[in-house]
């Protein structure tokens, strides 16, 4: 975890290099920032997220919200394995809720 206002900056330059990432919000006290990544499809937006994970400080990275404006491909029923995995969590469906 990054303890130093130097290694929070260090982060936010190395995820603001990263393509198709942009750091929008940064708490300095509690070291929360908020990403916006920018993906082709969910499989892009999943890779993008484990490169995020890996990165030195970086505690806890989550997927809060996507969304697909011409993607043409209907919502996923199930959370794709790849997330699982991610979040150490299994959940079969996806509650209809998320994809209105």
């Amino acid at each position: 975890m990054v303890s130093t206002p130097s290694e929070v900056d260090q982060l936010i330059d190395t995820l603001n290099a990263m393509p198709h990432l942009d750091v929008h919000h940064v708490d300095r006290d509690s070291c929360k920032m908020i990403v916006v990544q920018e993906a082709e499809s969910i499989n892009d937006e999943i890779a993008g997220l484990k490169k995020i994970k890996q990165l030195p400080g970086i505690v806890l990275a989550e997927m809060v919200y996507h969304y697909f404006a011409e993607d043409g491909s209907p919502a996923p029923e199930t959370i794709p394995d790849d997330l699982d995995e991610l979040t150490g969590l299994r959940q079969s469906v996806v509650p209809p809720y998320l994809n209105d």
